[in-house]
């Protein structure tokens, strides 16, 4: 039993009458006003702003928010739960319960157990959670972890309301820091081979988390991948490499009790793997809009002049949704920016009929959040 939701049902019963009665016009939106905790504990057990919010729509005497607060406090009155209740201010109005409402609260508390205070509603759509969403290039680390919590927790939490959430992970699995880890892993491979590799160049991941994908390249492969041109291995140990690091990173969220129910891929998304470039498309999707075009940005402030290339890009339009600046989203070398991508993988969180989105990110990501909002508004 949820008292809050009883009384605004109670409430909103109030206000049909009145429409009923001609007093308030017939298409109201019932779902407006709140009934809450009230500001003081002195003001009693509830307090709601219904009065407040439909007053301009009244038609009662003086056409005022007090006015409909005191016709609303003579039905509450009738209710053989209410011990007393009354208007305050412009038209609050606060309400005081019998104790009587209380034993069945707790009785209801006893029967339920753990499901008390659960909802069922669905609320107003899927939302989507996304979380951790850490490279795939070495184990999680403390930050990881805090969101993970944050993010499953607050998903368990929208379930328990009654929304359906879905938990989603978004693989990072494209761009030059997977080749990275390709590269340092073919390293571990030679080195399971027992070739003596030294130390690890500049650039390449150093972790021991890495011996183990070396040693299993060693035992599927051999030597086979040795005298191949890099061209050749590259895909190959990128794929493997993913592959054990996504499986680590899998069991340290399952020690947490972690299960995500979609992985999506940034790489699936460029059509990398001979797939459909989803990325291409909602470029060309936006730029039939006119949200992208080919321009010219000014230089970041304080940067020096040498180290900027004054060249036209294709810009998404984000300063017409709140951004400071329009976003390139194709680099000089002719990749996609990580904003592209993002864009296109939130437009697929979009496709697949989610009206609430929510990302939880690291601290790292605070100047990334603004953008973001302009792209997800603009879709």
């Amino acid at each position: 039993m949820d008292i809050f939701a009883d009384f605004q049902s109670r409430i909103a019963g109030l206000l049909e009458k009145r429409i009923a009665g001609g007093e308030l016009p017939h298409d109201l939106d019932l779902g407006r006003f709140v009934v809450e905790p009230p500001r003081e504990a002195s003001h009693g057990d509830l307090s709601t702003n219904a009065a407040m919010v439909y007053a301009r729509d009244a038609k009662l005497a003086g056409s005022n928010s007090r006015a409909l607060a005191e016709a609303l406090v003579a039905g509450l009155r009738q209710e053989p739960d209410v011990q007393s209740a009354e208007a305050a201010g412009p038209g609050f109005i606060n309400i005081v319960l019998k104790s009587v409402i209380y034993e069945r609260v707790l009785k209801a508390v006893l029967n339920q157990g753990a499901r008390f205070g659960a909802g069922a509603s669905g609320g107003d759509g899927p939302v989507n959670v996304e979380y951790v969403s850490a490279n795939p290039t070495g184990p999680m680390h403390v930050g990881h972890a805090r969101g993970a919590v944050f993010g499953d927790a607050l998903s368990s939490l929208l379930i328990f309301s009654g929304r359906k959430a879905t938990r989603e992970y978004y693989v990072n699995d494209a761009g030059g820091q997977v080749d990275v880890l390709a590269r340092s892993a073919f390293l571990r491979y030679r080195e399971a081979l027992g070739e003596d590799i030294g130390s690890i160049p500049e650039g390449l991941y150093p972790g021991d988390y890495l011996k183990p994908v070396g040693e299993y390249l060693a035992r599927e492969f051999g030597a086979g991948l040795v005298s191949k041109p890099e061209t050749e291995w590259l895909p190959v140990v990128r794929k493997r490499a993913i592959e054990a690091m996504m499986a680590i990173i899998r069991n340290d969220l399952a020690a947490l009790n972690i299960t995500h129910e979609v992985f999506a891929s940034e790489r699936a998304l460029t059509g990398a793997d001979g797939g459909e470039d989803r990325v291409r498309e909602t470029i060309e999707w936006l730029r039939a809009k006119d949200l992208v075009y080919q321009g010219r940005l000014p230089p970041p402030k304080g940067a020096p002049a040498d180290d900027w290339e004054d060249r036209e890009q294709t810009l998404f339009r984000s300063t017409g949704f709140g951004d400071d600046v329009d976003r390139p989203l194709i680099k000089s070398d002719g990749g996609y920016t990580y904003f592209a991508s993002d864009i296109a993988y939130h437009k697929t969180k979009i496709d697949r009929n989610y009206r609430a989105l929510v990302d939880v990110w690291g601290a790292d990501h605070g100047g990334y959040v603004k953008r973001m909002q302009a792209a997800v508004a603009a879709l």
